[in-house]
């Protein structure tokens, strides 16, 4: 399974976005929306937010950073189901981190979609086009 390419859609009156369809059957059994680390929303088929929950029980981490990244993590999580015409409810807290009130991309990042407003995925996409030549070189190195 792998996400990739970026879609344009807009929000609806009630919240709602469509996932674009290739995608949809990745979500059939659930979708888990969270807080993205740079202003968006991640969105995990709920196959491998198990995977990273089960991370979150094991490794030599101090119980009190344990603490901190599960309610990090796990306190801005919402877990919903894609409606019959395919879209999920983006819940307010989420749209109000990641600034989306009308027109949103949604990315494929690999494991995982992210949800960002139109605006700050622009500034985003010039900030690694900018130093793309970077990245790609140093995974070349890794190869």
């Amino acid at each position: 399974m792998f996400f990739l390419g970026e879609y344009e859609y807009k929000v609806d009156a009630k919240g709602r976005v469509p996932i674009p369809p290739k995608f949809r059957k990745h979500f059939a059994d659930g979708i888990v929306l969270n807080m993205g680390a740079e202003e968006c929303i991640n969105a995990y088929p709920l196959s491998v937010w198990e995977k990273i929950a089960e991370k979150f029980d094991s490794g030599p981490i101090a119980p009190s950073r344990v603490r901190q990244m599960n309610r990090a993590v796990f306190a801005s999580a919402f877990d919903s189901e894609l409606d019959e015409q395919g879209r999920v409810m983006l819940p307010q807290p989420l749209r109000q981190h990641a600034d989306i009130k009308d027109s949103l991309i949604i990315a494929g990042t690999n494991k995982y979609l992210e949800i960002w407003s139109k605006a700050r995925w622009e500034k985003q996409k010039a900030l690694w086009r900018k130093d793309a030549w970077q990245l790609f070189e140093n995974m070349e190195m890794r190869q």
